[in-house]
């Protein structure tokens, strides 16, 4: 017998669905604008829908949620800054869209999108299984959407002087597969304290993220393959 939804399940497969929609509207759109304010558009359509639907549904965990992974995106310029220069081996593209340092400004609220679904789908599974299963299904959609997202925006980024596996960089897999996992395990650790701890568990966890894509730089790229 399948499982029916509740109310913040299926609340949530609308938006999201709504959201693909408005991505191939916009993306598509025949005028003359660049990528970059397009993608600007969606990120800021995101990072509004998410707090405002969950408001007005009332769905406290959905604003719990997106206000953690939006402050680990804010933070996220970091990591994507020192990758692009000093270490020049992730580039951002010209897309019409102003820069921070090196990185796409849009970049800011980007990171939100995928770890809002990683970890709203986390935690759902953890309600309807258990926690063993959720880290599991975190595994695979953070590597799913991660590596999708290498592979099909290199219109936007690219990795360079790395090794590739076609357009994925290998070393960035594993590092994304821990903020994955980390961010869900943070907000399960985090949803019922206070607010503020979201603030310096989304900084740790930007440094943990630095720290990992260095290590994995440092072991595949240099040591391993010799780059």
């Amino acid at each position: 017998m399948p499982l029916s939804l509740t109310p913040s399940e299926r609340d949530a497969l609308l938006v999201h669905l709504f959201f693909i929609v408005l991505c191939a509207i916009v993306l598509l759109l025949p005028v003359p604008l660049l990528v970059g304010p397009r993608l600007f558009v969606l990120v800021l359509a995101y990072n509004l829908l998410i707090p405002v639907v969950g408001y007005w549904r009332n769905h406290s965990n959905w604003l719990s949620l997106w206000l953690l992974v939006f402050l680990i995106s804010l933070f996220m310029i970091f990591p994507d800054w020192f990758l692009a220069d000093p270490l020049g081996i992730l580039v951002f593209l010209p897309d019409g869209f102003p820069k921070v340092g090196p990185v796409s400004g849009y970049m800011l609220g980007l990171w939100a999108i995928p770890l809002f679904i990683i970890v709203f789908l986390g935690q759902r599974i953890t309600e309807r299984f258990n926690t063993i299963h959720a880290y599991g299904v975190v595994a695979v959609v953070s590597f799913l959407i991660f590596t999708g997202a290498e592979a099909g925006l290199t219109f936007v980024w690219h990795a360079q002087n790395v090794f590739m596996i076609g357009p994925v960089a290998l070393y960035i897999i594993v590092p994304e597969l821990i903020l994955g996992l980390s961010t869900y395990w943070t907000y399960s650790f985090l949803k019922e304290n206070p607010r503020w701890w979201n603030l310096f568990a989304a900084f740790f966890l930007m440094l943990l993220y630095l720290g990992s894509a260095c290590f994995f730089h440092l072991l595949i790229n240099k040591i391993i393959f010799g780059f």
